[in-house]
């Protein structure tokens, strides 16, 4: 993520959906996709303005020549989440559908954001693609298909961490073993162990911000989760406690990271993050799968 945007989401989650400098008095708000590619989450700052009960974003890249990366993203997968700033300071997150509108709707609509702010007429006269006029639709959790897909969604996020986190505890093994000299004395830095690397410590580092990723994206669907089913209260305040905790956990791993520990020194700070995350993983999943695949009555059926 550029300096720029990192420094823009920080402000905005801080103050409440409020940023100064080139924002400042915008209607903004946070869009986190799915990469296309990688499958991480990804969050952009998007100007928006209010249609009905949509959203809707404009993909314009300042007028670049290609459309914004997570453009891409949402076209491959349209479930989004969304980050609003409220009237009472706080900021608002829930998940949406993103749709693409198309043809006389979206020449409609991005004339009228471009009388609003003629910032977006230069951004059209500055390249030769149309730019996208996206409207985001605020997902009914009360859906139970959707409910289905999220705790699918759940399970399988789960499971690539469980592996990624597998795959990380073998390589820092296997470079642990590499870095002990005849005498049993371990190698003193990763940057001196070749069976480590570049590419394992940028493994490191990716886990980690994956994890990261994966767990604010469940703090916001945990707000709507919490409506849907009151009866989770107490256990949705308890998974976001041990958010904290692993969070803690994945901060002294990456200050370990940019120290130059040894790979014996990753290897049980690793270990006691898989020892935390599992007990996590295993009881998100006993208390949200269950109440999201079983079937509910309709009130007043």
């Amino acid at each position: 993520m550029p300096d720029f945007n990192r420094q823009v989401i920080e402000e905005f989650r801080a103050n409440g959906g409020r940023v100064g400098g080139m924002f400042e008095g915008a209607a903004l708000l946070l869009l986190t996709t799915t990469g296309a590619r990688s499958g991480r989450a990804h969050t952009t700052p998007a100007v928006y303005v209010r249609d009905g009960a949509r959203l809707l974003v404009f993909a314009s890249n300042a007028g670049g020549p290609k459309h914004p990366a997570w453009f891409h993203n949402l076209s491959a997968d349209p479930y989004v989440a969304v980050e609003l700033g409220t009237p009472e300071g706080t900021v608002e997150r829930f998940g949406a559908t993103a749709v693409v509108t198309r043809g006389e709707e979206r020449d409609r609509l991005y004339a009228e954001q471009a009388e609003r702010d003629p910032g977006f007429a230069a951004y059209q006269a500055a390249t030769d693609r149309i730019i996208p006029v996206v409207a985001l639709h605020r997902v009914d959790l009360g859906d139970p298909a959707r409910h289905r897909a999220i705790a699918d969604h759940l399970v399988k996020v789960h499971a690539e961490l469980r592996a990624e986190l597998t795959a990380l505890r073998e390589g820092l093994g296997s470079a642990a073993e590499d870095a002990t000299d005849p005498a049993g004395t371990a190698g003193t830095v990763v940057r001196d162990t070749p069976a480590l690397g570049g590419r394992l410590a940028r493994h490191c580092l990716t886990f980690c911000g994956a994890l990261h990723a994966h767990h604010h994206n469940e703090e916001g669907a945990f707000d709507l989760l919490e409506r849907e089913f009151p009866e989770l209260s107490d256990s949705l305040d308890r998974m976001r406690e041990e958010h904290k905790v692993v969070a803690r956990t994945v901060e002294e791993l990456e200050a370990l990271l940019t120290s130059g520990a040894g790979p014996a020194t990753l290897r049980a700070e690793v270990d006691r993050l898989a020892a935390r995350l599992e007990e996590h993983f295993t009881y998100e999943e006993a208390q949200l799968v269950p109440a999201l695949t079983r079937s509910r009555a309709v009130p007043g059926s």
